[in-house]
Order: structure tokens, then C-alpha cells, then sequence
């Protein structure tokens, strides 16, 4: 494979054949550190056709960009397959539209995941948020009836824009303006699944200097967190 340079094989004396371990990149035809450095590029803001120019630049065989989107997908699910497993008290999800049903499939699934952390939940305008959670958090809605939960109606050309929010938001949107979309809902909820990875495991917050995971996991990662985590999903490494 001359795209993935020199490849450690090894030889089983019982069965006399060679073959290749399992690093996490088994069958993959370019060199892990491409995958890993254009990965975290693109979580970390830069588009798909600038990373393969960048590619491009560092290393002799280049990719197109969808091949880094493969990637992209590729990983971000394998590597949710073992943070899935973490039980963090996080939760999101993908519908393609703002029915009633689906934001109770949607929120109910948060509750399930959060339990009862949650005291604030916040919104845009949409009439339908209050029945959704009276259905899913338990909201009352009655003048005199205290709730446990408040919750936060933000409407941006009346109160401005709700900036934590609309942060992972415009970077979302910088991506679906490229992909006219993100094709189908597979490819979308690995996309979204891996910017949860990214801001919880990858990306130092910097309110309290440490990475999210760090408070709640006693996870060790290395240096390179996001080939650490490819790694803890092959079995026996």
C-alpha cells in the first residue's frame, strides 16, 4: 500500500502465515496520521476541501475531500461505540422535522440519558415546546403550580441570541451550507456524533482548563485523544 507507507506484518509459527494487526486503521489505504490530522481539522472548523489541500501540502499521496468525509463518518461511529458505553449524562438526537412526536422521541431520550440534572432547558420560540415538556420533563405550566424545571424561551430578535448554543450551531450550519444538507440521516447523526466527541473528549474547554471527559470518566487518554479512542475500540488493545 504505498499511500500507507511501511506496514508491521507478523508471522504465527502454529499456522505458518503472516498477517497484519489490528491498530484501528486495518484495511484503511492511507496512513493513519492523514486520517487522525484531517479528522481533527475538520471538527476543529477548517472545510473539507481546505484539509485536502492542506493534505495535499504534507504528504506526497492526497485524497479528495469526500475521501475525508469517509473518514469522518467512518470514525466518528466507531469511536461513539465506546463512548456510548462511557453512560455520560449527555444526549442528542436527529429528526427531520419539528413535529410534536418527534421532539417528545427527541427529549425523551434526553431525559432517559440526564435523569433529573436538568433545571434549565432552553428554546426557541416554537408553540409547541411547553406540551412537549409537560410530556418529557414534567413541566407545569400552570401560573400557580412551581415546576422543577424552567423553562428558557430565547427569541433572538427580541432577547439576542443564546451564544452557547448558537456557537455549535453556526458551526453546524457552516456544514450543511457546504453539503447542501448532509445527504441522509445516517451521515448526519455521525457528523453530529462526532461533535459531541469533539467538545467533550478532543477540544479543552476553557472555562475550567480540563477536558469535559476528565470531571466525569476516569478515562486516561494520550496526547493525540483521538487516536487514543480509535484505539480503545479494537478488541484486546
Amino acid at each position: 500500500m504505498e499511500n500507507r507507507g511501511k506496514i508491521q506484518t507478523y508471522y504465527c509459527k502454529n499456522c505458518k502465515k503472516r498477517f497484519i494487526g489490528d491498530n484501528g486503521f486495518l484495511r484503511m489505504r492511507n496512513n493513519p496520521n492523514k486520517i487522525i490530522q484531517a479528522t481533527h481539522m475538520y471538527f476543529s472548523g477548517v472545510s473539507l476541501r481546505k484539509t485536502q489541500e492542506h493534505l495535499g501540502v504534507f504528504h506526497e499521496h492526497n485524497v479528495s475531500h469526500m475521501s475525508v468525509l469517509r473518514w469522518i463518518r467512518k470514525y466518528m461511529t466507531q469511536i461513539s461505540k465506546f463512548t456510548n458505553k462511557l453512560n455520560l449524562k449527555v444526549g442528542h438526537e436527529l429528526m427531520r422535522s419539528r413535529t410534536i412526536q418527534n421532539l417528545v422521541n427527541v427529549l425523551s431520550n434526553v431525559r432517559k440519558k440526564t435523569g433529573n440534572q436538568v433545571s434549565v432547558i432552553t428554546t426557541d420560540g416554537l408553540q409547541g415546546y411547553p406540551k412537549v415538556l409537560k410530556k418529557t420533563f414534567g413541566l407545569k405550566t400552570h401560573w400557580n403550580h412551581k415546576s422543577r424545571i424552567t423553562h428558557n424561551i430565547v427569541i433572538a430578535f427580541e432577547r439576542g441570541f443564546n451564544h452557547k448554543i448558537e456557537r455549535l450551531h453556526n458551526s453546524i450550519r457552516e456544514r450543511t451550507k457546504i453539503f447542501r444538507g448532509f445527504g441522509n440521516l445516517e451521515s448526519a447523526k455521525a457528523i453530529m456524533k462526532g461533535y459531541e466527541i469533539y467538545y467533550n473528549f478532543l477540544r479543552k474547554h476553557q472555562a475550567i482548563s480540563k477536558y469535559p471527559y476528565e470531571l466525569v470518566t476516569e478515562l486516561k487518554l494520550r496526547n493525540n485523544k483521538l487516536l487514543s479512542l480509535i484505539k480503545l475500540n479494537i478488541p484486546n488493545i
